[in-house]
């Protein structure tokens, strides 16, 4: 699957989810296509990768050792 990207310049192409998100970070788009519309990056809500560095306490359910 393709997705529709903006480029700062005005271009449009289109790219991998990986890509994507490599683009994302790098901040080399401007905007890329959803199913509900374009999302403008720095105004939209996008998701990021989730960080490892977590300091804060986890509460997540701890499954049981033995069963």
């Amino acid at each position: 699957m393709l997705i529709q990207v903006k480029y700062h310049n005005g271009h449009k192409d289109a790219v991998t989810p990986k890509w994507l998100d490599r683009m994302i970070a790098a901040r080399k788009i401007k905007a890329f296509r959803r199913s509900s519309g374009w999302v403008t990056l720095g105004v939209d809500p996008v998701r990021t990768k989730k960080s490892d560095n977590y300091q804060g306490t986890e509460r997540r359910r701890k499954r049981d050792l033995f069963v």
